[in-house]
């Protein structure tokens, strides 16, 4: 397993930005494919963003209501980051980075990640 720590998360107005980070604890960054969850109170964790360790990202279709965000890493720095856009207080929540080893496509999966970081929590005040 992988050791993650994330961290960047804070109280934001709505429509601000903010990147969060996670750093890896692992020789082999650049074979990982990481992604960002995040769960706010009361509901089931969600999949934000992900990239597959050739560097391949996705990102769920845009939807009017949420923040677009990207997903980025920076393999010299074992850094996963996530840019967070035009914030909006429906986007406050735990976020989390998760990383698996290799794997063909970028899941959406929980289940599919076997390391996990221990979470940043970004509240978006209206």
């Amino acid at each position: 397993q992988v050791q993650l720590v994330e961290s960047g998360g804070g109280l934001v107005q709505a429509g601000d930005s903010l990147r969060l980070s996670c750093v890896a604890s692992t020789f082999s960054f650049s074979s990982y494919s990481m992604a960002w969850f995040r769960q706010s109170p009361g509901k089931e964790r969600e999949f934000v963003a992900g990239i597959r360790y050739t560097g391949d990202t996705y990102t769920p279709s845009a939807d009017s209501r949420k923040a677009p965000f990207t997903i980025s890493r920076d393999t010299a720095k074992k850094t996963l980051y996530l840019q967070m856009n035009d914030l909006r207080p429906e986007d406050t929540a735990v976020y989390y980075c998760a990383a698996r080893w290799a794997g063909t496509v970028v899941s959406v999966s929980g289940n599919d990640y076997d390391s996990w970081g221990q979470g940043t929590l970004v509240t978006v005040s209206s």
